[in-house]
């Protein structure tokens, strides 16, 4: 097997493993509350990084940080996994998985608006055009499913939903403007380290109640599908490959499948309108990224 076809597979496995997730997290939700899911889904990844860093034989590398790295991991800590998978998860419990999952993806079209506000690089002109059509489709979904006399759409997980957007945008911007260049398994390691000690400490204020097997497993799924395996596949994926912008493209076939997974496990009524507003979100974001020249392109990772 070439290079380039181990690439594919290793991508593939992080496409799957994403289009599975938003169906997994509605299910560990019916058993546990948003903050003890991330907990249970925090340390599972904390463990996987572990163990990715014992097979790369990478732990030396940790004495090499300096105290200022150290506390600048510290704060991505805080903020992913944290905030954003806080924000994310509270969304989810919200709102129907097909409603969470297209506004959540649209972080790339915020990431454009962060880096223009605070990195001082300009929107091209024509970017507005990918702008104006992923964000039509949000406002589509959000609409259109209020279309189905079943399905109702709350504001509050709406603009959660959102807000998840914009903190995944700001951990991305935050993390690439990181000047000293930090091995990828170390960062993902200590992120969910410092994480997994913030949630712990609220833990001792919020309880936890882990009485449900099936909701724990759930959380654990999540945590290895979601935040672990995917990237470390993803990862691998693109220092194998000789064609970047193939890997990339392929997660855009997340999203769908995703949407088949909702449906067929969730039993959820896909409404008309999710596949167009889903459509158009990618379509902007397409258009964005291979169709405008710009200095800095975001990759599109969960």
């Amino acid at each position: 097997m070439t290079n380039d076809s181990k690439a594919i597979a290793c991508a593939c496995v992080a496409v799957l493993s994403w289009s599975t997730v938003a169906t997994a997290f509605k299910m560990a939700l019916r058993y546990l509350t948003h903050f003890e899911m991330l907990w249970v889904a925090s340390l599972t990844s904390l463990v996987i990084f572990a163990v990715l860093l014992t097979a790369q034989r990478k732990w030396r590398l940790l004495g090499n940080l300096t105290g200022k790295q150290w506390l600048y991991y510290a704060g991505l800590g805080l903020l992913n996994p944290v905030a954003y998978y806080l924000v994310l998860f509270k969304a989810y419990d919200l709102l129907p998985a097909q409603v969470a999952q297209p506004i959540n993806y649209a972080w790339p079209i915020v990431l454009l608006i962060l880096l223009a506000l605070f990195a001082g690089q300009p929107i091209p002109k024509k970017k507005y055009i990918g702008m104006f059509v992923s964000l039509a489709g949000v406002a589509l979904i959000s609409i259109g499913t209020g279309f189905n006399g079943e399905m109702s759409v709350s504001t509050e997980g709406f603009l959660l939903a959102a807000l998840s957007a914009v903190l995944w945008a700001t951990y991305w911007m935050l993390n690439n403007r990181n000047k000293v260049q930090t091995d990828g398994s170390v960062v993902l390691f200590l992120t969910f380290l410092f994480g997994s000690v913030y949630l712990s400490v609220g833990a001792l204020f919020c309880g936890l109640n882990l009485s449900s097997l099936t909701g724990v497993l759930s959380g654990m799924y999540v945590g290895g599908f979601e935040m672990g395996i995917p990237f470390i596949f993803f990862g691998l994926a693109m220092r194998k490959t000789s064609n970047p912008a193939l890997i990339n493209q392929l997660c855009y076939l997340s999203p769908f499948m995703s949407l088949f997974f909702i449906s067929v496990v969730l039993g959820e009524q896909i409404v008309f309108t999710t596949y167009i507003g889903l459509v158009m979100i990618v379509l902007g974001i397409v258009f964005n990224q291979y169709f405008v020249k710009s200095s800095n392109q975001a990759k599109i990772v969960q």
